[in-house]
């Protein structure tokens, strides 16, 4: 089977050379950046990677399809450039046979959060589709939480063993700069699709939301972290919805 590994970017940092060098198993490694002022060239130059450069930010699920549409090979390993391919998931796909009946294959994903690993807060297991057959599945085009489906209901999907090892957040500050980033994406869209959102919901969904990744998700197991986590989880959602208040105001 060969392999396009797909990836979009826009100054990664030092976290693009650990993803990079885990998918030495590919046959091309192809990277849509946004115009990094970063080390983000010279890192892919030292892995072969093909860059293409695309100034207008389409939101993360066109972006994505637009990096996989300058890929050469039918399956594509989409992923993201502070994730890494550990070598229980290399040696999964490797053993998959040359034209699988499956379109697409999920993989579990284990993400780290200010230095530590996440097993629960229903963070974990956390199964993402991230290699298909680009003639049977696409991305959906969400701004953002974008995510692989196929292109039929008949298209079978199937897990690979192994782990897609995720460093979400290393620091306090890169969590507030995304949070602020993903939660104008996620209400301006959800503003877009005509949905609306009262300040009393606003609150509500937040309280809800660290209720259930803390006790019903066992948030709690994760110690300090766990705890942090689940706080910051519930601050994201309730700045949503306030966003989505806000621009129904206007």
């Amino acid at each position: 089977m060969k392999i396009s590994a797909a990836l979009i970017t826009l100054n990664p940092g030092a976290v693009l050379e650990r993803c990079l060098a885990s998918l030495d198993f590919v046959d091309e490694i192809v990277v849509l950046d946004q115009g990094s002022s970063d080390e983000t060239l010279a890192i892919c130059a030292r892995h072969g990677a093909m860059v293409h450069q695309q100034a207008e930010w389409l939101g993360f699920g066109r972006m994505k399809n637009a990096a996989v549409d300058l890929c050469r090979n039918r399956w594509i390993l989409s992923i993201d450039a502070d994730e890494q391919v550990t070598p229980e998931l290399r040696q999964a796909i490797l053993d998959l046979p040359e034209q699988p009946p499956q379109a697409a294959f999920a993989v579990n994903r284990l993400t780290n959060f200010l230095g530590h690993w996440i097993r629960h807060c229903g963070w974990y297991p956390d199964w993402v589709v991230r290699l298909f057959d680009r003639e049977r599945a696409r991305f959906n085009e969400r701004a953002v939480h974008e995510a692989v489906e196929p292109a039929s209901a008949a298209a079978a999907t199937d897990r690979l063993n192994g782990l897609l090892l995720h460093y979400s957040y290393e620091t306090m500050e890169q969590y507030l700069e995304k949070l602020n980033r993903y939660t104008t994406l996620a209400a301006e869209e959800a503003v877009a699709d005509g949905r609306r959102a009262g300040l009393l919901t606003a609150l509500l969904r937040g309280k809800f939301t660290f209720l259930r990744m803390y006790f019903l998700k066992g948030g709690i197991l994760d110690g300090g972290h766990g705890l942090v986590l689940c706080l910051c989880s519930a601050f994201y959602v309730m700045t949503k919805y306030v966003k989505i208040w806000r621009a129904v105001r206007a």
